[in-house]
């Protein structure tokens, strides 16, 4: 076992898929051994321990969170991250890169269809990454997972970054998509009345102010994803505290992303714009809220959930107690996690199949 856990922590700490998936079959006892020899300094009984495993190597190498003071690096960083990842996709029937003509500006998109000639419901997909980072190749296995498991179409959008871009301009531009999509259903060979807006983390906010920002209008979606979404710049919930260090999203992170996002372009940390906990949510889309249970987010999405309720929007709240943030991100290397999103993309699909 010794000898296994030396060439593992070695493998680890070069940053190998391959070493991520001979992790991932150990078992628990032995994935918790290495965490000890990697010594990983932070308790947190509860963590999945393969992913436990993984920031215990980042650390090992000096590494914590994401993003840094120099944004280029960090964006290089983590889709050569990803792409280190990646050994086998999942199999799409039909995938279609494309641009969409915005009044806002030319945007690439990339389009996922898992059978080409039946009409499908649509899922707008905006990806995390802190406003920041993060591209449609971060996160092309998860729109992959929820295209076949969802049984619906999946547009992922490539949206304009921060600092570049403003968060008006950059919502602006997710708007505009969502509104292309609706004027092209028929193109699209959508299901009537059947488009959904979806995202992770900084994704998940965007689909939430989408989503708030469009409730009136003849493109407003039908139900919405919001997996760990941040919700809620101005606030800081215990959650924050207890999960702000040693894990993939860190307090350091949401300082960065505050500055490059909000403080930089002069926004109210309280602006529904950035923080739609504070936005209008009365006629809202039914909407399935999902938080890690070991994330600095965990307590804005729970209480976003909560407050959609309070107002009258139909919920489904699911909490991945054992995770922590970017969990949808380790489908390339962790099986729980591959687990995981096919369940919320079937899980979603049934509660909107319910709503609709």
């Amino acid at each position: 076992m010794g000898s296994i856990n030396k060439k593992l922590q070695h493998l680890l700490e070069n940053g190998q898929g391959a070493a991520g998936r001979a992790l991932d079959r150990l078992p628990q006892l032995a994935q918790e051994s290495l965490v000890k020899l990697l010594g990983y300094p932070y308790q947190y009984p509860e963590l999945d321990s393969f992913t436990k495993c993984l920031m215990a190597a980042q650390l090992k190498q000096g590494k914590s969170g994401f993003i840094g003071e120099n944004v280029d690096y960090s964006r290089k960083a983590f889709e050569a991250q990803i792409k280190s990842l990646t050994h086998q996709s999942t199999d799409v029937a039909y995938i279609e890169d494309l641009r969409l003509p915005l009044q806002s500006g030319s945007i690439f998109a990339r389009h996922y269809h898992p059978a080409p000639t039946k009409k499908l419901p649509m899922i707008v997909f905006y990806h995390g990454g802190g406003f920041v980072v993060g591209s449609v190749n971060t996160h092309d296995e998860v729109c992959r997972l929820l295209a076949v498991h969802a049984k619906a179409q999946v547009l992922s959008i490539e949206y304009p970054l921060a600092p570049e871009v403003s968060p008006k301009a950059l919502i602006q531009s997710c708007e505009d998509a969502l509104a292309w999509v609706y004027q092209n259903r028929r193109q699209f060979k959508i299901l009537k009345n059947r488009i959904a807006v979806a995202g992770d983390s900084a994704g998940g906010n965007i689909s939430a102010v989408v989503s708030q920002r469009a409730a009136s209008a003849s493109y407003a979606p039908q139900a919405q994803l919001l997996i760990y979404p941040a919700v809620d710049f101005k606030s800081r919930h215990p959650s924050f505290y207890a999960y702000k260090d040693g894990l993939v999203l860190t307090g350091t992170d949401i300082d960065f992303v505050t500055d490059y996002y909000v403080t930089r372009h002069q926004v109210a940390l309280d602006d529904p714009l950035i923080s739609p906990i504070n936005g209008n949510l009365k006629k809202q889309p039914p909407a399935y809220v999902i938080t890690a249970g070991h994330d600095v987010l965990h307590d804005e999405g729970k209480i976003y959930a909560y407050k959609l309720r309070q107002n009258g929007t139909k919920v489904i709240y699911q909490d991945y107690e054992d995770q922590t943030h970017g969990f949808i991100n380790m489908t390339l290397i962790s099986s729980k996690a591959k687990k995981n999103v096919i369940e919320i993309g079937r899980e979603f699909r049934k509660f909107w199949d319910k709503v609709s």
